[in-house]
C-alpha cells in the first residue's frame, strides 16, 4: 500500500488484483445485477487510485476499498427485480457442499427461495448489513468499515434486521389465483 501511495503503479496492481473479486462480491450483492456490479468494481478502483494520497498510512486497505465499492454501488440505485435476484443469489452461497437426495436438495432449495425473497423484501440498509456480515462474512469491524458506521451501530442494525427477517419469514406468503378461464 506504501508503495502504491508514492506512485508505483504496479503495487496498486497487485492490490487490485488481490481484491478484485471480493470488490465485485460486495458491490453485486448491493446491485444484485453483475453489469452494475462489474461497473461499481471498476469505478471503486479507479476512485481509490485518484484517493491513495488521502489513504491513511497503517489502515487496512480491505475495508476501505469496500466502502467505496459500496458506496459506488449504491449509487447505480437498485430495481425490485434486482433486489430479488440479489437475495436468490446469496442464499444460493449458502448451500451445503455434499450431495442431499433429490427429496432434501427440494427442500432446501425451498427454504433458500424463501430466506432469498425475505432478504429481498427488506429495506437497503437491512439488505447490505446482513450482506456483510453473513453473505460476505465480514467481521463486525469491517462491517462497520464497508457500511461508514460505528461497529456499536453494526450490532444494533444487524439486531434489528435480523428481526424483521424474522418477521417476514414467519409472515405467510401471498396466494396467487389461478386465472378463471
Amino acid at each position: 500500500m506504501e508503495l502504491a501511495k508514492r506512485g508505483d503503479v504496479r503495487a496498486y496492481e497487485e492490490l487490485v488484483e488481490r481484491h478484485r473479486t471480493l470488490v465485485y462480491r460486495t458491490a453485486y450483492h448491493i446491485t444484485g445485477s453483475a453489469a452494475d456490479a462489474e461497473d461499481a468494481a471498476q469505478d471503486a478502483f479507479v476512485k481509490a487510485f485518484f484517493a491513495l494520497r488521502r489513504f491513511r498510512s497503517g489502515a487496512p486497505f480491505r475495508p476501505w476499498i469496500l466502502r467505496i465499492a459500496a458506496n459506488e454501488a449504491r449509487n447505480r440505485g437498485r430495481s425490485a427485480r434486482r433486489r430479488a435476484d440479489l437475495a436468490l443469489r446469496a442464499a444460493a452461497a449458502l448451500g451445503d457442499a455434499s450431495a442431499p437426495s433429490p427429496e432434501a436438495a427440494a427442500l432446501a432449495d425451498e427454504e433458500r427461495r424463501a430466506l432469498a425473497a425475505a432478504v429481498a423484501r427488506l429495506p437497503q440498509r437491512d439488505r447490505l448489513a446482513i450482506a456483510c456480515r453473513y453473505f460476505l462474512e465480514l467481521t463486525e469491524a469491517a462491517t462497520a468499515e464497508v457500511l461508514g458506521v460505528r461497529r456499536g451501530t453494526v450490532k444494533s442494525r444487524l439486531s434489528r434486521a435480523l428481526a424483521r427477517l424474522r418477521a417476514e419469514l414467519a409472515a405467510p406468503e401471498p396466494v396467487e389465483e389461478a386465472p378463471r378461464g
